[in-house]
């Protein structure tokens, strides 16, 4: 497992991306913004765990008044690198909605 902390300024979020083996989110400082493509926006705080699976597109980034950290985990990853796929920004229309 690939363990990385990150840290996030207010109002910054990911692209809209998904990972082959899957991701868990693990928030520990701040608001975080958690949304499947297509599903509703998830508010998280400091202890709560989210899991996107395998194949899904999802985001994740801090909400507008509030610096963000969580600890984003994949699953059995050889390489971030190999096993995220990355698609477009994430509009402000799609992050503010």
């Amino acid at each position: 497992m690939i363990v990385a902390k990150v840290r996030f300024a207010p109002g910054a979020r990911t692209a809209w991306h998904s990972h082959a083996r899957g991701q868990t989110l693990h928030v520990t400082q701040g608001a975080a913004w958690v949304q499947s493509r297509g599903g509703e926006k998830i508010e998280a705080y400091p202890g709560r765990t989210i899991y996107c699976p395998p194949g899904e597109e999802h985001r994740h980034g801090a909400a507008a008044d509030s610096f963000m950290e969580h600890l984003a985990m994949l699953d059995d990853a050889d390489s971030p690198a190999t096993t995220t796929t990355w698609l477009e920004h994430v509009t402000d229309e799609e992050c503010n909605g």
